[in-house]
């Protein structure tokens, strides 16, 4: 198992959240987002899934656009969220950071996506003192897929 220490502002919380308050970022590659929705739509009782990042203020998406997409097109009401401080400054956008944080919310309430995998997430680790990949904040969820319309 990968654990990694993090600023205690970061998490803010887990929760179901309706998918219609989720704002995303990036475009998806549509290869990829229709193998996902695929694998997802032949499940029988519940799945695994890891949850969807977000920003506890915008709720603009950070990580899981792919998954975020896949399950509204599949109807799915309520999806897992991680909910985080997105402008504590242990998160970063890029590598170099080149994309200014306020300007991926500003364009994302706009509906300005940013190309496929143009950010790459990631949080400091107090622990290592190494930049990690924000995935890893990540929660698995057990969605119920004969309650996951409601």
């Amino acid at each position: 198992m990968f654990s990694i220490k993090i600023d205690n502002d970061i998490h803010k919380g887990i929760d179901l959240i309706s998918i219609d308050f989720l704002i995303p970022h990036e475009e998806v590659l549509l290869d990829k987002k229709e193998i996902l929705k695929n694998n997802l739509k032949y499940k029988d009782q519940s799945l695994i899934i890891s949850s969807i990042i977000a920003c506890h203020e915008s709720f603009v998406i950070i990580d899981g656009h792919h998954r975020f997409t896949a399950l509204k097109e599949l109807g799915v009401k309520k999806i897992p969220v991680t909910l985080i401080n997105y402008s504590n400054k242990d998160i970063r956008t890029t590598d170099n950071n080149s994309i200014l944080k306020e300007d991926l919310i500003r364009n994302a309430k706009k509906n300005k996506l940013y190309s496929p995998k143009s950010t790459k997430h990631s949080v400091f680790c107090n622990e290592s003192k190494l930049w990690s990949p924000i995935t890893l904040l990540s929660t698995l969820f057990e969605l119920r897929i004969n309650s996951i319309n409601n």
